[in-house]
């Protein structure tokens, strides 16, 4: 089975929702490291209360952070498994 790939510009700007349907923001951007590639995290943009009290990474600027590892699912949104968020 092949896996399908996304470009960066069909990410940003999608809804985050956990697997559970709750709500999380939307992508801003997504963290990668340099010397090997590996995608790393996604920045949230307007991020909900209930991503708030996650206590979750933030960047140095303030921005909440979700594990790409965490990532389950990408369609019409990106959805995410809570458990691998806390």
């Amino acid at each position: 089975m092949a896996i399908e790939k996304k470009t960066l510009k069909e990410i940003i700007g999608k809804l985050i929702v956990t697997k559970e349907g709750k709500r999380l923001g939307m992508v801003l951007d997504v963290t990668f490291e340099t010397r090997t590639g590996e995608l790393i995290h996604l920045v949230v943009k307007d991020p909900t209360p209930y991503t708030r009290s996650l206590n979750l990474e933030k960047t140095t600027e303030g921005e909440t952070l979700i594990p790409y590892n965490s990532i389950i699912a990408i369609g019409d949104f990106m959805v995410v498994s809570e458990e691998d968020l806390i």
